[in-house]
């Protein structure tokens, strides 16, 4: 186990920089997730942690190292990739220890570890079989088996449920996030999907176009985003952003006057709101439905406020047809108010 912590990290192809300046303290044992959209220089930044890809400036270090001139099989890390990259011709028993037949480990010591990842893992009956005749889920247990067999300092995971379904995804997070708690290996994590984010991390690093928008907590990132890309990208459905004016008499948008918190300065700014904080009551004001979507427990309603459209979702069974109109309203308590030029938080 060793913290990680990245100081000024950057990365350019020839005069395209795609890093800029990142600089991120992983503690010992912590569960780190880099998030963000497609392209924003997660799965770049990860592979320069495992030494895949070199560093144009900056400085990473593991535990009391400086890894930057260090090749991935002296850093003391083990990866876990997308496609699993199995070797088709041997057993899940070789495939798992075959990094510790590589560095010369005895027989004797190949066998109890990969034993051991197995019983952790739920391989000890797939240990004979050949990975064309495992399913998705267990191919993704045998690379992971193969990463804890070697006993690292860091685990890295790049996008490692993406080509599974949806059902199976939310088993495996599960499966990653109690390997984590049961063995305390700091972990690197990178997904674009922010369900995944919330769920599994210590710590969440917001990615955006090779910078690091917002790093904390998860609920934190949730209730307090610093600025309207993270408020946008952290929660599913997204926070609704309805730009307009900061009045004494509320939030004025074409068409609409919204709630706010008091206490606020006037001008122009963006009014954001997540579905769930939408309530059915007489108070608020008038929506027309476009789409109702019953989820069970909830229900989800995609309407129209004014000239805007948003996403409402409601604990009770909301009876109404497209085109019907209902009253809501936004809970001012969990109002977001970001300004319309830089888009940060401003309350």
């Amino acid at each position: 186990m060793a913290p990680v912590t990245l100081r000024h990290v950057k990365k350019s192809y020839g005069d395209a920089a795609v890093i800029h300046g990142v600089d991120i303290d992983i503690a010992d044992g912590e569960f780190v997730v880099l998030v963000g959209p497609s392209g924003c220089g997660k799965s770049t930044l990860l592979r320069m942690v495992a030494g895949l890809e070199t560093i144009t400036d900056g400085e990473i270090s593991i535990g009391p190292r400086v890894v930057n001139e260090l090749d991935p099989k002296d850093r003391d890390i083990a990866m876990v990739f997308q496609n699993y990259a199995l070797y088709p011709h041997m057993t899940v028993e070789t495939n798992m220890g075959f990094s510790l037949e590589h560095r010369g480990a005895s027989k004797a010591e190949i066998t109890e570890r990969v034993n051991w990842a197995a019983d952790i893992l739920g391989l000890v009956p797939l240990l004979k079989r050949y990975p064309r005749q495992l399913s998705g889920g267990q191919r993704q247990r045998v690379a992971m088996g193969r990463a804890i067999v070697r006993n690292p300092q860091v685990f890295l995971f790049d996008e490692p449920l993406s080509n599974l379904d949806a059902k199976l995804r939310v088993v495996m997070r599960g499966e990653i996030k109690s390997l984590h708690q049961r063995l305390g290996v700091t972990t690197i994590y990178v997904t674009h999907d922010q369900v995944e984010a919330m769920t599994m991390a210590d710590k969440i690093v917001v990615l955006n176009a090779g910078k690091v928008e917002q790093i904390g907590a998860p609920l934190d990132l949730y209730d307090r985003p610093i600025n309207q890309f993270v408020a946008g990208f952290i929660g599913s459905p997204s926070m609704n952003f309805i730009g307009g004016q900061i009045t004494p008499d509320g939030f004025a948008a074409a068409g609409i006057t919204l709630p706010l918190p008091p206490g606020l300065a006037p001008g122009n700014a963006v009014y954001g709101i997540r579905p769930e904080h939408f309530e059915l009551s007489p108070a608020g004001v008038a929506a027309t439905v476009l789409l109702v979507e019953p989820m069970g427990s909830e229900t989800q309603v995609t309407m129209t406020l004014g000239e805007h459209q948003a996403i409402g979702v409601f604990r009770e069974r909301v009876k109404a047809s497209p085109g019907e109109t209902i009253i809501v309203r936004p809970d001012p308590a969990n109002v977001h108010l970001f300004d319309t030029t830089t888009g940060a938080r401003i309350n």
